[in-house]
């Protein structure tokens, strides 16, 4: 079995992107840290880490199943 950090990296930032994205957590903990005014750009910048994970985890599963015999 093979271990792929990068795969790895790009599933959990996936997994914790989509989870910040789908709940107010993140409104939450920029408001606490005194930083609620970026709550207005927040969905730009979670788009594109998820887009950006998700093409990270499909670029490194494809190139896993292309180089396994």
């Amino acid at each position: 079995m093979w271990r792929d950090r990068w795969l790895t990296l790009g599933i959990i930032g996936a997994a914790l992107t989509c989870l910040a994205c789908l709940t107010p957590v993140a409104v939450l903990a920029l408001g606490a840290i005194g930083l609620g005014a970026w709550t207005g750009h927040l969905d730009a910048a979670l788009l594109s880490l998820l887009v950006g994970f998700v093409a990270l985890v499909v670029y490194r599963y494809w190139s896993a199943r292309r180089t396994t015999p």
